[in-house]
């Protein structure tokens, strides 16, 4: 029997988790410099706005047909190739704001290019790890992406904005560094090329190669949806997630509103929000230890539970700082339920298919995401910054609530349903 070596010398998944961690370093970076430059350059804050959604709208856009094509294609090269692309669009960005010959045109070209090479590194990601991390530290793997995560968005923007002040291109030829950087340590990670019980292409009799048969990319992705719809308690964890992203979404502007009400600056409306970040951090470092304390189902009820209540504590009338308290707790449970179905759907998903569903997972939690703000605008535009975080964490406690009437979330596991028959044999050909 072989034995297991221990995560932190899994070379493999390492080199894959620092090329991560420094690609999404650099994404942070330009998160807040991207704006201020748009800004400088027209004065538009409504082109900034276009420009950042024009990125994730390229990102939702190929986002299922990238699951797809990354469960057909050589994993490894899709990957390297993804992050190679997105360095040259950094390197473009920069080189025309060097030159000073940028316009908004071209920073919309370039934000769609971005998000397209986005939505491949994903998914890639997600099968990686499950092909190079056994399956008992699958807990630990995805606590230090966890906190990988949550690192680089409390370090990027103020860093960004750091180097944005001393010079406009600073902080984007460090983009394109970091995504270098990424682009060589993925290809000396040297991630699996495809599914490890996936057979070579098979010889006809006459010595040939025969070719794998190619369904349409619309039956693939029914396929995984299907799947996804056969796992009673995965598809109930997966819609509680949604309205979970919706309302936690929605509570930003309100916050925002609140500390305004209560005479706080730019500078503590900042410092309010960092309790996100802090919060995070901390919980992504407990998260391991956290995520053994109760099945996913249970978990999941907890921690809907607890983002309501504290959501609704940060209208107590403490001052425009005391809502700082209520985030950090918040985020402190959060990323234990991230690692905990991420390693569910490691563990469930047939190998050959992760793909799609990291995919269709992906898209079904941000399905209603962008209807976050809005909603949340609309009630701290009616009732103000603090009845309308009530009624968030009110509407939150009765997801709760309604998920816990359902013995298929309240008793979910992470195992596969008994009665799960995939319609295609290579699809379900690798043991969850």
């Amino acid at each position: 029997m072989t034995d297991i070596v221990p995560l932190r010398k899994n070379v493999r998944f390492q080199l894959l988790w620092v090329g991560s961690a420094v690609s999404e370093l650099g994404s942070e970076l330009t998160r807040l410099a991207m704006p201020l430059l748009v800004l400088a350059l027209t004065g538009s804050p409504g082109l900034a706005g276009i420009v950042a959604g024009a990125r994730t709208a390229a990102f939702l856009a190929v986002q299922m047909p990238a699951g797809v094509w990354v469960d057909r294609w050589d994993r490894r090269r899709t990957l390297i190739t993804a992050q190679g692309l997105q360095a040259v669009v950094s390197a473009l960005l920069t080189a025309l704001i060097i030159t000073g010959h940028v316009q908004v045109w071209q920073f919309v070209t370039l934000a769609v290019l971005d998000g397209l090479c986005v939505a491949f590194i994903g998914p890639v990601q997600d099968t990686a790890i499950r092909g190079i991390v056994p399956s008992g530290q699958l807990h630990s793997a995805y606590a230090q992406e966890e906190a990988r995560t949550h690192a680089a968005g409390l370090v990027g923007p103020p860093l960004g904005g750091l180097l944005y002040g001393l010079g406009r291109a600073v902080p984007f030829v460090v983009d394109t560094i970091t995504f270098l950087a990424a682009t060589l340590f993925y290809a000396l990670a040297k991630v699996p090329r495809r599914p490890a019980d996936e057979p070579p292409p098979s010889a006809r009799d006459d010595g040939e190669e025969q070719r794998p048969i190619r369904r349409s990319m619309r039956r693939e992705a029914a396929e995984a949806i299907a799947w996804l719809w056969r796992q009673h308690g995965l598809r109930e964890v997966t819609a509680a997630v949604m309205i979970l992203n919706l309302l936690g979404g929605a509570s930003l502007i309100p916050l925002i509103v609140l500390v305004g009400e209560r005479g706080g600056d730019a500078r503590i409306t900042g410092t309010v929000l960092a309790g996100f970040g802090i919060g995070g951090l901390a919980g992504a470092l407990l998260s391991g230890r956290i995520s053994k304390l109760l099945p996913p189902g249970r978990l999941l009820l907890a921690v809907v539970t607890v983002f309501g209540a504290a959501l609704a504590a940060t209208a107590l009338p403490w001052g425009a700082w005391w809502p700082v308290i209520p985030l950090v707790f918040i985020t402190l449970s959060t990323p234990s339920l991230n690692v905990v179905m991420s390693v569910v759907v490691a563990r469930m998903v047939p190998e050959a298919m992760l793909g799609r569903m990291g995919a269709v997972l992906s898209m079904g939690a941000m399905a209603l995401k962008p209807l976050g703000p809005v909603l949340g605008g609309a009630l701290a535009a009616a009732l103000g910054g603090a009845a309308a975080l009530i009624v968030l964490g009110g509407l939150l406690g009765l997801t709760a609530a309604v998920a816990a009437l359902s013995p298929q979330l309240r008793h979910f596991t992470g195992e596969a349903s008994t009665d799960d028959t995939s319609t295609d044999d290579k699809a379900s050909r690798a043991p969850a």
